[in-house]
């Protein structure tokens, strides 16, 4: 048999009484937290994506990640930079860590480079660390150096790429 947990109504009387003469106030149900103490979040790292429909002929800087599905037609800078499986950049890649899965025509200057399985690349790579899976296509040289690749670019002549002058049209 389950035991009655019902208050009789002799019992509510004295739960008044008691509450009455308690110097302490009865606390709400709901307490609120004060501002302060509430952690902020960090925001949210965002990723420029350059989508798979869009084909971009110019340097691109970014600040934060790169995320290239797309045709770029020109220099790329960022921290964090990924050639996506369908991506072509022809012009050279300045970044921390650089992640090819697409095609890439130009030099790659990166502390970390990932060559992945669907990766061609004809150019250069200046790295601290290299890395490239079995099926990936690699064309170049590849130079490991103690210092910062990026500096490296700096340092040389700009590798860029330009697009060819275009013919004038004729008229009749």
């Amino acid at each position: 048999m389950l035991p009655n947990f019902r208050r009789s109504e002799t019992d509510s009387p004295k739960l008044q009484t008691v509450a009455a003469t308690s110097e302490v106030p009865p606390a709400p149900s709901f307490q609120p937290r004060p501002f302060l103490t509430v952690p902020q979040a960090e925001p949210a790292k965002s990723v420029s994506v350059i989508g798979r429909d869009l084909t971009i002929a110019g340097n691109l800087i970014c600040k934060g990640e790169v995320q290239v599905d797309g045709i770029v037609e020109g220099d790329i800078e960022g921290s964090h930079v990924v050639v996506g499986e369908g991506a072509t950049v022809t012009g050279s890649i300045s970044a921390e860590e650089v992640v090819v899965r697409g095609h890439v025509v130009g030099s790659v200057h990166s502390k970390r480079v990932m060559l992945q399985t669907t990766s061609e690349v004809e150019g250069d790579i200046f790295h601290q660390s290299l890395s490239i899976e079995q099926g990936a296509m690699f064309e170049g040289k590849s130079r490991r150096t103690n210092e910062d690749p990026r500096t490296l670019l700096k340092k040389s002549e700009p590798i860029g790429f330009s697009l060819p002058p275009r013919l004038p049209e004729l008229t009749n």
